[in-house]
Formats: structure tokens, C-alpha cells, sequence
């Protein structure tokens, strides 16, 4: 019977799900859950937790018990198998946090229940405008629900797609027990946007062998690879004086740091100039005073040696600057981020296949796309649970002007219930 539901992308959704997923969606982005970089609390911002407990409260509500939270705001919950073939445990994951480049406080979703193809003016901020000019993928929503901010906030579907699609999922299962799957795990991470959303993760207590994320954007797409990330500092130590009688004694810290970032280069190796597969240095903190400066970067490349390149390239800049500030002395230190997740996910191209399957079934293409950025499955690849991202629908990311159209997100859904299925059909022998 599960097939015959899933293979007709036309069935009313009212069959499969507990509740419509727009009204789920908008339920959660109206909750603060924006994380901050600066905090070195886990999770960084404790407003987060409230979500994670009110997802906890709804899978006990679907008849899971096993749900819970934890001190750091991390969700585990775990849907048995309803097959006799031991088949490996997957987990789907989202993450509850949203970016800290845009206010998450006090979001106003708008469901637009047919969008017209017109520019939408969002009305908290009328010069707010999404327009199917700047984003042509509007035009495939042409008649269909989408739902938009208003205008002063960003609207959270980063990541709270991702979490809608997983919670109708486990709702779907539930009220569909003739869909055949293996165990199910569940797992909802806090402060992804910051680079941390495993820090504090049991892999231990989530039992799981392999992974999805749903953190992607249009339909169709699926995601394996992505940066390799390094963090990497400068930190210039000036000489101070007293500024009336600095002559010929001060070395401005301050002007040595504008000096370096001032020498970067325009045209290249910047995020602003590069795309697909280039790589990039980007400065993204400059503080400090005129006695002792400090410049934070982040570096991105699909290559993982690449990386050293492009940190040997900023520590070159940098010694050149220093030498027109005699006495001034500078420091260099990095610190790994994140590895292309392709380097794991290849050794197991099942994974990979199992996907493909599902989004065939269901009618879809599979457009295979690397992330010019990364996701929780980056660092869960490295940490022994290979993890490739599946799409959401989620567009205009970390700006006011995100949208989503919420036939993207159901389909997310069908993918994931075919996928199960894949994995209960062909997931035998592939334990080790």
C-alpha cells in the first residue's frame, strides 16, 4: 500500500500527513532560535531550547516516547523497525538555529496560497520586494503556495524547512504503518550556523549508521560535496605610545591590520567574485586597538590542500605589509572547520544510489550540486556517519527576502518516505 501512496505525487496530502506542513513550517519559524557566534555557551543561544523542547513534545504526542532533549539542546528520537531484515539505521537530520546575519526575533510568516507571478511587497518594509526577476525559480511556483516573511525578519526556513519536512515525515510513517523501513532515528542539532551544531552530539546514544540531512534548496537537487573550511587568524601586535608624543615611536596595530586586509585581492579568491567550484579567503572580523589588532578569516576550498594554499597566500600579504611597519609583529594560527563530506560519502556510493531511487520514484529529477558552504553532514561524514544533504525548497537564505514554496517541502517528504523504502528493499548485507 506504501508504494502505491508515495509513487503519485497528485495524492492529497491530507492522506499521508498529520497536519498540513505549511502550517507546521510557520508554526516553528516563529520561534527565536538564532544562534550567535561570540557566545561560548552550548548551545550558544538558550532560546533555541525552546524549540527543541516543543519537538520533543510533539513526537511524544505522535506516539514516540522515546524523545527527548538534552542539556545542550540536541533532539534524538527513534522510530523502530516494522521489518524483519536487519537492514543499517539512518538518521535524518535538521538543525533548529538561524542564522545570526539577519534578525530571527519576531517572524511573521505570510502564506501568499497562490502566487501570481507579481512582485511581492512585504509589508513591515515596503522596499523589501521579491521579485521572480531577482529569483527566477519563483516562476516554477507560479500558482502554488508559498510562504515569505514580512519584511523585517529573515524568515527561517534555514533550517526550519528541514525540520517541518522530517517531523511530517515521522508523522507520515506513524499514520501509515504499511510503509516498510528499518529503525528510524531522528536528530535535531543546535547552532549549525555557526559551525557547531556536532560539538556536543552523542553518536553513541543516536545509533544511527548512516545520515541525510535536509538542509538544500531546490527541488530535485542533492547535495555529497562540499568546501573543506579552516578558520585563520592574524593577530598584529603595534607598538604604543602616548599619541602626543608618538612621533616616530607609535606602530598602529589598527592600520597594520587595514593595511593586510586593504592588500587582499578584488578579483579573486574573494566570496563576492567566485562561484561553483573557486575557492575564497574572506575576512569576517576586524577588532582590536591601536596597540593590539586582530583579523579573523575564513577559508574555503573543494580541495581540501588547497586550503594551505590559500593561508600560505594571506600569510605572504600579511609579512609584506609588515615590513613598512617597522616594529610591529604579527602571529598566525588556524583551526579546522569542516571537510569536503565527498571524501567520506564516496566510500559508500549507496548511499548516494539509495537517494537517487527515491527521487526517481517520485518523479523528480536528481540534480547532483556541490554546497558552497557546509552543513552539519560535513562534520557527521567525519565523525563516522556519512551524510549527504537532501533538498528543501528553502531560497534567499539569511536575508529578509527568503521564501519558500511549500510543494517544495511536500515533496521533500515523499522523497523521504520512498527513500526508507529503498533502504528497506536493497539496505541488506550492508551492515559490517
Amino acid at each position: 500500500m506504501g508504494e502505491q501512496i508515495l509513487t503519485c505525487l497528485e495524492k492529497p496530502m491530507s492522506d499521508l500527513f498529520i497536519e498540513p506542513i505549511s502550517e507546521r513550517f510557520m508554526r516553528y519559524v516563529q520561534i527565536d532560535t538564532q544562534s550567535n557566534p561570540l557566545s561560548t555557551t552550548h548551545p550558544s543561544t538558550s532560546k533555541q531550547k525552546n524549540l527543541s523542547k516543543m519537538l520533543v513534545d510533539e513526537l511524544i504526542a505522535m506516539g514516540i516516547q522515546n524523545a527527548h532533549t538534552d542539556e545542550f539542546g540536541y533532539v534524538y528520537a527513534r522510530l523502530s523497525a516494522n521489518i524483519d531484515k536487519q537492514i543499517p539505521a539512518i538518521c535524518f537530520c535538521a538543525h533548529i538555529d538561524t542564522a545570526p546575519d539577519c534578525s530571527g526575533t519576531g517572524v511573521k510568516p505570510m502564506l501568499h496560497p497562490s502566487y501570481d507571478g507579481k512582485p511581492i511587497i512585504l509589508p513591515d518594509d515596503p522596499s523589501i520586494v521579491i521579485d521572480a526577476k531577482d529569483f527566477p525559480y519563483l516562476n516554477q511556483h507560479i500558482g502554488k503556495p508559498i510562504i515569505t516573511a514580512s519584511g523585517s525578519t529573515l524568515l527561517g526556513a534555514d533550517d526550519k524547512a528541514g525540520v517541518a519536512i522530517i517531523m511530517d515525515f515521522v508523522g507520515a510513517l506513524l499514520k501509515n504503518p504499511t510503509i516498510p523501513h528499518g529503525d528510524i532515528v531522528v536528530l535535531f542539532t543546535p547552532d549549525e550556523e555557526v559551525g557547531r551544531g556536532t560539538d556536543q552530539l552523542n553518536l553513541e546514544k543516536l545509533g544511527a549508521n548512516f545520515a541525510y540531512t535536509l538542509d538544500g534548496g531546490e527541488l530535485g537537487t542533492f547535495e555529497d560535496e562540499t568546501f573543506s573550511a579552516n578558520g585563520f587568524n592574524i593577530t598584529i601586535e603595534g607598538v604604543i605610545a602616548h599619541p602626543g608624543y608618538a612621533k616616530g615611536k607609535m606602530v598602529n596595530a589598527l592600520k597594520v591590520a587595514s593595511a593586510i586586509i586593504n592588500a587582499l585581492p578584488n578579483d579573486a579568491l574573494a566570496p563576492e567574485v567566485t562561484n561553483q567550484k573557486q575557492g575564497f579567503v574572506h575576512p569576517i572580523r576586524l577588532e582590536g586597538s591601536a596597540e593590539k589588532a586582530s583579523i579573523d578569516f575564513i577559508i574555503r576550498d573543494f580541495e581540501t590542500a588547497n586550503l594551505r594554499v590559500h593561508q600560505t597566500f594571506i600569510q605572504a600579504i600579511a609579512n609584506k605589509v609588515l615590513a613598512q611597519f617597522k616594529g610591529a609583529n604579527i602571529t598566525f594560527s588556524e583551526q579546522e572547520q569542516y571537510r569536503n563530506m565527498k571524501e567520506v560519502i564516496d566510500q559508500y556510493p549507496f548511499v548516494t544510489a539509495f537517494a537517487e531511487e527515491a527521487y526517481h520514484r517520485c518523479g523528480l529529477p536528481f540534480i547532483k550540486e556541490p554546497i558552497r558552504g557546509g552543513t552539519d553532514g560535513s562534520r557527521l561524514s567525519f565523525m563516522g556517519l556519512p551524510c549527504p544533504n537532501i533538498f528543501t525548497g528553502m531560497q534567499a537564505i539569511h536575508s529578509k527576502r527568503e521564501w519558500i514554496g511549500v510543494s517544495d517541502m511536500e515533496k521533500a517528504v515523499l522523497v523521504l518516505l520512498q527513500l526508507v523504502q529503498v533502504w528497506a528493499e536493497k539496505g541488506h548485507n550492508l551492515l559490517k
